[in-house]
């Protein structure tokens, strides 16, 4: 019977599969390189399209804050002229209201009173003087207390006047605080709190 010798077949075997090995494992690392650039060429690439969004929202963000500022500037200065128009519009008013106020005093004045003095102190008002009696001083108070100007007229004091008086036939000095209304005012008596007044006895 013939021998036949498969050792140098065996070890051709054994040899090429080692070789498909090596082959597959090179294959397999060179997929592995490829794949994990392709992966870090997209991540570069979405990186990039981020940050270039990024840099419009941060530009968008910047107008807006320029807008805002200016929207601040404006606002800042819509405030200071309605600001001043209100100063000007409370000086005119003031005008007005002292004119009036000097128009009314001289008609409400009754015989037998002579006013010392009138201090106005915002929309405050005292006046002082002399009387002949102190029915005079009532008159008076209820002069003012008809007229549409002012609000609350209180007598404060009444007395034979301390200092000599200017006209011998006024022995009595008087103080008499009201409020005035407002321009355009309908607010009732009762809306306003009393204000202290303090007689000046030596006049100004």
């Amino acid at each position: 019977m013939a021998r036949i010798n498969l050792l140098p077949w065996r070890e051709e075997l054994r040899r090429e599969r080692q070789r498909q090995f090596m082959l597959s494992l090179l294959m397999t690392g060179v997929l592995g390189v490829i794949l994990v650039f392709l992966i870090g060429l997209v991540f570069d690439q979405r990186i990039s399209h981020q940050n270039l969004r990024n840099q419009t929202i941060q530009a968008e963000i910047a107008a807006l804050q320029v807008r805002i500022k200016r929207i601040e500037e404006l606002e800042q200065t819509r405030a200071r002229l309605l600001s001043r128009k209100r100063i000007i519009e409370d000086l005119q008013a003031s005008r007005s209201l002292t004119v009036e106020l000097l128009d009314q005093m001289a008609k409400s004045i009754p015989v037998g009173v002579t006013l010392q003095t009138v201090r106005q102190q915002g929309m405050n008002v005292t006046y002082t003087g002399w009387s002949q009696s102190n029915a005079r001083v009532s008159a008076y108070l209820q002069s003012l207390e008809t007229n549409d100007l002012f609000l609350n007229p209180e007598l404060k004091v009444v007395r034979v006047a301390e200092n000599q008086a200017p006209n011998p036939g006024e022995p009595y000095e008087f103080q008499i605080g009201a409020k005035i209304r407002p321009p355009n005012s309908d607010v009732d008596d009762e809306g306003y709190d009393d204000a202290g007044y303090s007689f000046d006895e030596g006049g100004d």
